[in-house]
């Protein structure tokens, strides 16, 4: 499938989104076939249900690894990915829970770990974000909630897995290119993905000596169901058009760099952020 020249029209009211409610739907599955480049890996991804984190999933199975993915609410997505990845020949485990709650976090490395003994592969990419015109009409209360979802989750999940990861293990940090560029309206949701970019090269300083790489991808417009649950409708319909190839992104176009971070292809990368954005060129 060609990729789309920009979505209609459309809006949701609901965050984080549902994937199937959208026109139309993301396209996740890989443009290859696998080459068990994560054969016998156990990767755990959150936000994993759906956008490009369901195409990381989807994709990590397809080179061999077994997937638990985490999520908040969205039943049906979650169900549909587990549906594709055991498509993709691979054992797969959903889990329920708030990126934001320490507590969470760790029953859900927990729960992996118990399931299949082993934790190879973190992916921290759950994310919100919400539109305010003003940085006086962000609220206390969505500021430390955008926070806690983007950058504390990543924190927590990171914690609670590090005791697991042996060397080789790799994890990799969604950031956007927000971090670079700013978005006026995205004022917090920015703060939060510079912040992941920092944690980002950190950590990788930090476990270096340990043998586990850290890196980070940095979308630009991708078409995720975050978008129609964030902007109007007229916003969504000309989503992306401003990038130099003048379309948003497909997730499938972004998992193919989590995949590259996660694998030993990426062996001597550690500290690092690729950037799929359609065309802007970003420092860093």
């Amino acid at each position: 499938m060609a990729p789309i020249e920009h979505p209609p029209a459309q809006r949701q009211s609901h965050q984080p989104g549902r994937e199937d409610r959208m026109t139309p739907e993301p396209e996740f599955a890989p443009r290859y076939r696998g080459a068990d480049k994560l054969k016998g890996r156990i990767a755990l991804i959150s936000g994993g249900d759906s956008g490009i984190g369901r195409a990381v999933a989807v994709a990590f199975a397809r080179e061999g690894a077994d997937i638990a993915f985490i999520y908040l609410e969205e039943d049906k997505d979650a169900d549909d990915t587990c549906g594709m990845v055991e498509a993709e020949g691979r054992t797969v485990m959903k889990l329920k829970g708030d990126m934001g709650d320490e507590a969470f976090c760790r029953e859900a490395v927990s729960r992996v770990i118990d399931r299949f003994g082993r934790l190879d592969v973190l992916v921290n990419n759950a994310a919100e974000q919400h539109v305010q015109t003003s940085l006086e009409d962000i609220s206390a209360e969505q500021l430390e909630r955008t926070f806690r979802t983007n950058i504390f989750g990543y924190f927590y999940l990171t914690k609670a897995a590090l005791p697991h990861l042996r060397p080789g293990a790799s994890i990799v940090n969604t950031t956007s290119v927000t971090a670079y560029k700013g978005n006026p309206v995205l004022v917090d949701y920015s703060a939060t993905k510079g912040a992941i970019v920092a944690f980002t090269r950190s950590l990788s300083q930090a476990l270096a000596e340990k043998g586990i790489r850290v890196n980070g991808v940095a979308p630009g417009p991708i078409w995720t169901p975050l978008i129609p649950a964030t902007f109007s409708e007229d916003k969504v319909e000309t989503f992306g058009t401003n990038t130099p190839l003048g379309r948003p992104g497909q997730p499938n176009e972004v998992a193919s760099c989590h995949l590259f971070l996660a694998t030993e292809d990426s062996s001597y990368m550690t500290g690092q952020v690729l950037h799929p954005n359609g065309g802007t060129v970003v420092a860093g």
